[in-house]
């Protein structure tokens, strides 16, 4: 009997563990995105809220797919979307060349220097997000800190294009959300057993074959969790293409915002960013139903 309760209160403990996320996610993340995904059916109008009702007064359902039509046709739509898979892609590529070097050499470092690189990988979130673009800002532009340390050293005579153009995004993203690549890796790499490494150079394993052959693929886990991290946020950049990008640099982000709060269109702006969503999480359920289906 003392069992039965036992194994009741245990699990009635993992129901209520469970269901604490449960219902955070339901409550902050489903019931904002069906809010949404149902205005993405409206049609706009001049009124507060600027679209029209799901249900006319009749009963009767007014929907309408003129909005995902709109996205498919319009050229600009299309390119926001593939200009911010490319830049999120190259990015997130950027951020994984340069930081499996440093998460390999902070997870072999000597202990008590682990804990200082990682605070100086972290160091940059104590401050402003805002302020940290603005800061290079004042080191890209044209009368910036770079353009004018080579004026005054000969070694231009005009100053460098650094910003308004997809290196400077490039730039700003890769510093921004290098952080969110490191972590992860470190936190794999730095459990891998030495001895494996050991044994494969004592077997006459070059370095180079000792980590494509063992390093890399016990890492994988980091790998991916990095590019996640990585991937996910700069697909919906904003603040960073503004700023650091110009007006010709088309991504999604800056498409939602013209919509929302330039052009009013709601319902057009809830379309782009529930096909935004969809873009994001088919390819990751696709890619988790491999990974179980790989490792069942």
């Amino acid at each position: 009997m003392n069992s039965l309760r036992r194994s009741a209160a245990l699990a009635g403990f993992r129901l209520v563990i469970a269901g604490i996320p449960i219902l955070w996610l339901g409550l902050f993340f489903l019931a904002p995105f069906l809010l949404v995904f149902r205005t993405s059916f409206a049609d706009p109008v001049i009124a507060q809220p600027p679209f029209t009702p799901l249900f006319d007064a009749a009963g009767g359902i007014h929907a309408t797919l003129d909005n995902y039509t709109l996205l498919l046709n319009d050229s600009l739509f299309l390119s926001s979307y593939l200009g911010s898979v490319r830049i999120a892609a190259i990015s997130t590529l950027l951020c994984l060349i340069a930081g499996y070097p440093m998460a390999y050499a902070i997870a072999r470092s000597p202990q008590p220097w682990r804990t200082l690189l990682l605070l100086l990988v972290i160091l940059p979130f104590w401050s402003s997000f805002l302020l940290r673009i603005y800061a290079w800002m004042g080191l890209l532009g044209t009368h910036g800190v770079i353009n004018s340390l080579l004026l005054d050293l000969g070694l231009i005579q005009r100053p460098l294009a650094l910003m308004y153009n997809d290196a400077a995004v490039y730039l700003g993203i890769v510093y921004t959300y290098l952080p969110f690549m490191v972590l992860p890796l470190y936190a794999v790499l730095e459990k891998h057993e030495i001895a494996l490494r050991e044994a494969a150079l004592d077997l006459g394993a070059r370095p180079l074959r000792v980590f494509t052959d063992i390093t890399l693929p016990l890492s994988m886990p980091g790998v991916v969790a990095g590019s996640m991290l990585v991937f996910i946020p700069a697909i919906g950049e904003f603040v960073i293409p503004a700023l650091l990008g110009g007006l010709d640099t088309r991504m999604i982000g800056r498409a939602l915002f013209d919509e929302f709060f330039i052009n009013r269109d709601w319902p057009l702006a809830a379309a782009v960013a529930t096909v935004l969503l969809l873009v994001i999480v088919l390819p990751l359920m696709v890619f988790q139903r491999g990974q179980a289906r790989a490792h069942p």
